[in-house]
């Protein structure tokens, strides 16, 4: 997901207009994605090469299911018995690595890792990415400390809200949750820059009601969205 140049002005004058009623600081980050989740997609394919070749044992699976492995002629004494397990090894083999291939080429598919990828993992890295834009972007070093990043990764389907100490601990979680869920469910309808400027607003009112505007308030953080 791209957004336009008057999409990106619309974020903008919507923090802008929240702004203009707080000496708080909202600063809003686009990520169509955090994570290449290849590391979960390997421990599928590698637990799936594990077990499924298992389940192949009581339909009689042995080295005569793959010509090649058990056509040579074999002498009948103690060696034969070696090659047979020796074919029987390299067939299993065989197998775990088609399926091991197989299962790591599937999950490659955007919404195949989303759907086989713990939720958990992806909030977790969801957060450990919004609080990195959090501290790149200078929001944990404006003077009262007012700083606010809403944080949405697209392809991940997650939403952050990350405030800074000044606020956190005057505003209900509640809050926070709302916001999130209005931009969760403009991403799910594939409208981006409503969800934005209905979490702005929100967050806007709070700010507001906690943190008016100082006298000669500066514009510590640029108003506008960045994607990443």
């Amino acid at each position: 997901m791209r957004l336009k140049p008057e999409e990106h002005a619309r974020v903008a004058a919507a923090i802008a207009t929240a702004e203009a009623r707080t000496s708080g600081e909202i600063f809003c980050v686009l990520a169509r994605q955090v994570s290449s989740y290849r590391d979960i997609a390997l421990a599928w394919a590698a637990a799936a090469a594990l077990l499924i070749p298992l389940l192949l044992i009581p339909l009689g699976f042995d080295a005569t299911w793959f010509p090649g492995l058990s056509d040579s002629w074999e002498a009948a004494h103690l060696a034969a018995r070696d090659l047979t397990v020796a074919h029987a090894i390299g067939a299993y083999a065989v197998v775990q690595g088609a399926v091991f291939i197989g299962v790591y080429t599937v999950l490659r598919i955007p919404v195949m890792i989303r759907l086989m990828t713990p939720r958990a993992v992806r909030r977790h890295r969801t957060r450990q990415a919004a609080m990195h834009q959090f501290l790149a972007h200078g929001l944990h070093v404006t003077d009262q400390r007012t700083g606010v990043l809403i944080f949405a990764a697209f392809a991940d389907r997650q939403v952050e809200v990350i405030a800074d100490e000044g606020i956190h601990s005057r505003v209900d979680q509640a809050v926070w949750a709302g916001a999130v869920e209005a931009l969760t469910q403009g991403l799910a309808r594939r409208r981006a820059v409503e969800g934005f400027e209905t979490a702005i607003g929100m967050i806007g009112d709070v700010l507001a009601d906690h943190f008016p505007p100082a006298p000669g308030n500066a514009n510590e953080v640029p108003d506008r969205l960045v994607e990443i």
